[in-house]
């Protein structure tokens, strides 16, 4: 019998009256003969860690590192135990409370060097190959380290377990007594549960086991057994059990269990089922709070081996006619998340992970994840077409706009489902977002980094290579903004900003080579550095020292743009490219065609890549192709996609007909600008039958303004986009292109966000503190810094 079990509480439960008396079931134990397994506890390894460990205290739950540094100097201290090497170390199992716990663990015991040390962790969100590793020899001359949950106390055998640490915490599934919501508390362990664990060790030879509590505590704090999980778990799924076998009120049954639960836990359940459907009120009127009848929706939650929330999710599938959808979505949600990889390999993986979906179906876990899905899928439907919900074989092949209906009723019928457990997220603050990045776009930038930031350039980008591709790194006192290359048509987060938080929020260690003060001074003659060190500066300064090729006059911009522009390319409705289309500027943009095309161009030299400037030729039907200046976009084997920098549209184009762009013709600002519609956004029905902008609304805005001449009013620029104010030329008087989309439905009208509410003149302005430090000064000062340490 395990060792967990109460005995005393089971002999009583099954006890038989004799003589007028309950007499409890005899009790028989046998002993069985494994080898010795001697106790240790917090008081008797003191000397192992010099400093003093407080001792813990029965509210205080959580591991501190210093108990992190216990254990490691614990695992450390087994080669002196054992001696001469041995080529078949003893195995440690170290018992954890969770998975943030094995991860912090996992990441200290990886910062040991030359300790020999093979480290696996187990957990049930860890991947099939991770846990098969725990069940494998150790390489010779190699220790094994186990990282476990409570898992491992019964579920695993491990037999080569020599040393166990207990930290003498566990998860356990509780009920919360206001939401009945359920979840995983962090609690004691008991000492039944202690004991079944040292219970690892000393399988196959004499084994250790050390408690990271003191004695005292262990005597007085520890308890003897666990709370029953009945008393403890949801009763939801029960409830409907019992309701099916008929035999009475759930109280009643309920209150012959081993370890009956308590009766406000039942009235809630209850309540509970009967507000999501599951029970109605009973017909005679008695005991309303405590029982129920049992309703169709019930009666097939009861029959389902899933949650509660998702068996309903099916029925109301199927009312909705996407019940297909609601078992997919079901049996992924019932299993363990397709897309767990090792730890250590999460952000190894970088941006690839997530741009390139594809190849993660070659990984065998992610296989054999999809297998165990379809298996309950089928299982699924099996059980519910019992009950006259059948999935449809043969459906016709839905347009667009069917398919966006069909997401907005599975959102309907998803939220249906989890009613009311509805997270509320509260408004953003713009002003505060638009301060804590310093007006930059929270889309493409990551912030944060020590003072003289300027001189780790080079070593920042190549800490975010793993990321993608730094376009900028702009400073503004102790902080430097990383900012990522966007293509013409991404408009969402970047991939790349997705990755640096997460690497961020794994504390994926990043580490500079930075300089003493004195030192930075000293190269600089003992001139002052505080400007540099305390003020604010922009990025296009910085721009203009590390990318002379680049240069932005935003005067110039606001200028030019207040005119008659061509549209080239559209992304989605308000989103598009275009330039300037009056006289003067279609007669420049023929002056430069000309003279790039009169020139002797040479090949590109240099190996390509993504933001290279170049000339790139295009052509119209089968007219001459001509050549214009482009950035490279993306690379596909021998072709290229390219961007044209003045007239805002993309080709496809053979790698090698690319030709280098002579810097005499950079110093023509670049045509093309991107465009933003300010002042308006999706309409609910818009949303409905779109991801943000229905089809229709594509459509219509295309067909206004693609291929045509529009008058632009600059509203402000934001993030290198220009908000504008869109106008088309109808019978002698200028129509606002907002105003139609409202007038057919597809946008309303909406204020522009804090950002772009700044005046234009103002948006990219350096702050005022610049103005005793000259450009030019300034730039010969940094230059001076950098090329001193670079050297």
């Amino acid at each position: 019998m395990s060792a967990t079990i109460n005995c005393r509480e089971f002999a009583e439960y099954f006890a038989t009256p004799i003589w007028g008396k309950m007499t409890p079931a005899y009790v028989y134990e046998v002993e069985g003969a494994p080898f010795t397994i001697e106790e240790f506890y917090l008081d008797d390894l003191q000397k192992l860690y010099p400093y003093r460990i407080e001792p813990p205290h029965p509210d205080d739950l959580l591991i501190s590192p210093k108990m992190y540094d216990l254990a490691i100097s614990l695992i450390q201290s087994f080669n002196e135990m054992e001696g001469t090497p041995l080529s078949e170390r003893g195995s440690v199992l170290v018992f954890l409370p969770g998975i943030h716990e094995i991860r912090c663990m996992q990441e200290s015991l990886a910062k040991l060097a030359n300790q020999r040390l093979q480290v696996y962790p187990l957990h049930s969100s860890v991947t099939l190959e991770e846990q098969n590793g725990v069940f494998l020899s150790p390489v010779p001359w190699y220790r094994k380290v186990i990282l476990s949950t409570n898992i491992a106390e019964s579920s695993v055998t491990v037999p080569d377990v020599k040393y166990v640490i207990d930290f003498c915490l566990a998860r356990h599934l509780v009920c919360d007594k206001d939401t009945n919501y359920q979840s995983l508390r962090l609690t004691w362990a008991s000492k039944t549960n202690c004991n079944q664990r040292k219970g690892r060790a000393g399988r196959v030879s004499k084994g250790f086991c050390y408690r990271l509590v003191t004695k005292a505590f262990w005597t007085n704090e520890i308890p003897e057994y666990m709370i029953p999980e009945m008393q403890l778990a949801p009763l939801s799924t029960i409830l409907l059990k019992v309701k099916l076998l008929d035999m009475g009120d759930p109280r009643s049954l309920l209150s012959t269990a081993l370890s009956p639960p308590n009766l406000s836990d039942i009235v809630r359940t209850v309540l509970e089922l009967v507000e999501m459907g599951a029970l109605s009120a009973k017909s005679d009127g008695r005991n309303q709070s405590e029982d129920g009848e049992l309703t169709f929706l019930g009666r097939v939650l009861a029959h389902l081996p899933v949650d509660l929330n998702l068996g309903k999710m099916i029925v109301l599938g199927h009312v909705f006619g996407c019940l297909d959808e609601c078992l997919i979505i079901a049996a992924s949600h019932s299993l363990k998340s397709f897309f767990a990889i090792p730890a250590m390999q999460q952000l190894e993986m970088g941006s690839s992970c997530l741009l390139a979906f594809s190849a993660c179906l070659l990984d065998r876990q992610l296989i054999y994840s999809v297998l165990q899905v379809a298996e309950l899928y089928e299982d699924l439907k099996k059980r519910v077409s019992q009950f006259n919900m059948h999935v449809l074989e043969d459906s016709p092949s839905p347009d667009n706009t069917s398919i966006n209906r069909q997401k907005f009723i599975l959102q309907i019928v998803i939220a249906g489902a989890f009613y009311p457990n509805y997270f509320f997220q509260q408004e953003i603050d713009q002003r505060q977002a638009c301060k804590e990045l310093n007006g930059f776009n929270p889309r493409t930038t990551v912030r944060n980094l020590p003072p003289y930031s300027f001189l780790y350039y080079k070593q920042l980008q190549s800490l975010f290579r793993l990321c993608g591709q730094v376009k900028t790194v702009s400073f503004d006192c102790s902080r430097a903004y990383m900012e990522f290359h966007r293509t013409s048509n991404d408009s969402g987060v970047l991939p790349e900003v997705t990755l640096a938080l997460q690497m961020a929020h794994k504390s994926f260690k990043m580490e500079l080579q930075t300089y003493p003060s004195e030192q930075i001074e000293f190269c600089t003659g003992r001139r002052s550095l505080a400007h540099l060190k305390f003020s604010r500066y922009s990025s296009v300064v910085m721009l203009s020292r590390f990318d002379p090729n680049v240069s932005y006059d935003r005067s110039e911009q606001s200028q030019q743009i207040n005119n008659l522009n061509l549209i080239t390319i559209c992304h989605d409705v308000g989103h598009f490219w275009g330039f300037p289309a009056d006289e003067a500027s279609l007669g420049k943009q023929r002056r430069l065609t000309a003279e790039i095309n009169k020139c002797t161009l040479s090949p590109v030299t240099v190996s390509l890549y993504p933001n290279l400037l170049c000339l790139a030729p295009y052509s119209e039907t089968n007219e001459e192709s001509l050549y214009y200046r482009a950035k490279i976009l993306h690379m596909r084997g021998n072709t290229v996609e390219v961007f044209f920098l003045d007239f805002g549209n993309t080709a496809l184009v053979s790698s090698s007909s690319l030709r280098e762009l002579p810097s005499d013709l950079l110093a023509q600002p670049f045509q093309a600008h991107e465009f933003q519609v300010a002042g308006m956004r999706p309409s609910a029905q818009s949303i409905i039958l779109g991801n943000k902008w229905s089809s229709r609304a594509r459509d219509c805005f295309v067909t206004m303004v693609k291929h045509q001449s529009v008058i632009v009013s600059l509203y402000s620029i934001l993030y290198g986009v220009m908000r504008v104010e869109l106008l088309l030329s109808r019978e002698s008087k200028s129509t606002s292109v907002v105003d139609i989309l409202v007038e057919e439905g597809h946008a309303v009208k909406a204020e522009e966000n804090v950002d772009s509410q700044v005046p234009s003149g103002l948006t990219g302005c350096t702050d005022g503190r610049l103005t005793t430090v000259t450009k030019s000064d300034l730039l010969i000062q940094i230059s001076a810094v950098t090329e001193f340490f670079s050297a």
